[in-house]
């Protein structure tokens, strides 16, 4: 085994790890998830990574790298109002509709009816918010939250892959050396899946699965698959789709969200510098697992650690992570000239974070782009 596949892999699931954790834990949260539900849904969905990366890049010999969901994550975190039980319901419609637009050319097809620029719009209203709150959780922890900051912006002019991992490092370094957090009592017991029955709510199906559903699909499966094609592969699309959407109906019913193709920790593993046989670099994605694995089993070693944090610097560290995914999403939803008065429709709608008959914003701020979209295309021409 090369020293190169290890340090690239090695470095890609630190990256997915560290930079989005905080995130997931703030998911969970949102759900008023118990401490064992919380850690059956870090354990689940790292092992659900780690056996959908190996067997589709076993099975296909191209390096297949999975990712969870991260504008997933922000979704569910944006959610109040729901129990864990809707929100596992939730989570096993994403992931069975996934398996179906793999599975079903039809689905897959009438998904692609969605424009891009409505698609991205909802994404970015699902982002927005939580972006906006890095300003109050810096007004309120300045001595941590700024050199986070400054250590996020030094680091991404090198690697922006790494800036959130060093901002991440630094938060702990300062919490912990200035007495802001104090080191809990650690131990590592072997880490446990709770089983949650699910439960199905319409509003929240609607609410909350479909849009899942939908932003994995359009922010992390399509990047994923292009990241793919840009090193020379020919994506396994549909596999990947059943597969993915099959694994995450089962882990879902351990807590944990969506898991998807994966776009920028994809791109660590995929260059010349992880082995020049493109031939062989699909071994890659069986060492990734393998660190996956070992990231699940030290959960509740990590966990502890990460919730000793004040709460503010963690929102400081869930808007620096989600920087590069708004970015991408304005980019995507201002792009097509003909879509964007429907993509800021959807934005802002998505944005308010205000539910109807129970159902959230983001399903209503994409039926209102939708609307205006399909508007616009039949208005009358002089």
């Amino acid at each position: 085994m090369r020293i190169s596949m290890l340090s690239a892999a090695l470095v890609a699931a630190l990256v997915g790890y560290g930079s989005t954790i905080a995130l997931v834990l703030s998911a969970a949260a949102a759900l008023g998830a118990s401490p064992a539900q919380t850690a059956s849904w870090v354990f689940a969905i790292c092992i659900a990574k780690a056996v959908g990366s190996a067997y589709l890049s076993y099975a296909n010999r191209i390096p297949v790298v999975l990712a969870w969901s991260t504008p997933g994550a922000a979704l569910i975190a944006a959610t109040s109002g729901i129990s864990m039980a809707e929100a596992v319901g939730a989570f096993v419609l994403a992931g069975v509709l996934i398996a179906l637009t793999g599975a079903l050319r039809p689905l897959g097809r009438l998904v692609a009816l969605i424009p891009d620029g409505v698609a991205a719009g909802m994404l970015a209203g699902v982002l927005l918010p939580f972006c906006l709150k890095g300003s109050l959780a810096a007004q309120s922890l300045p001595g941590l939250v700024f050199p986070m900051i400054a250590v996020f912006l030094l680091v991404r002019l090198k690697n922006p892959a790494l800036a959130v991992l060093a901002a991440l490092a630094t938060g702990l370094i300062l919490a912990f050396v200035t007495g802001a957090a104090h080191l809990p009592q650690l131990s590592l017991p072997l880490p446990t899946l709770t089983f949650i029955p699910p439960a199905f709510r319409l509003d929240v199906l609607l609410g909350l699965g479909l849009p899942l559903y939908l932003v994995t699909m359009a922010s992390q499966n399509l990047p994923g698959f292009a990241t793919l094609r840009a090193a020379g592969y020919e994506p396994p699309v549909g596999p990947a789709l059943i597969t993915t959407g099959g694994i995450s109906a089962i882990a879902g019913l351990f807590g944990a969200h969506t898991i998807s193709m994966a776009a920028i920790t994809a791109a660590i593993c995929l260059g010349d510098d992880t082995h020049p046989d493109r031939t062989q670099r699909w071994k890659v994605g069986l060492v990734y697992a393998g660190f996956w694995v070992m990231l699940g089993l030290l959960g509740p070693l990590i966990l502890p650690i990460l919730a000793a944090l004040p709460p503010a610097l963690m929102t400081a560290l869930v808007a620096l992570a989600l920087l590069g995914p708004l970015m991408g999403a304005l980019t995507g939803a201002f792009t097509p000239p003909h879509t964007r008065f429907a993509a800021t429709v959807t934005l802002a709608g998505t944005a308010s974070g205000v539910a109807a008959f129970g159902i959230g914003a983001a399903f209503w701020g994409l039926l209102a782009g939708l609307a205006v979209y399909a508007l616009e295309r039949f208005k009358p021409t002089a």
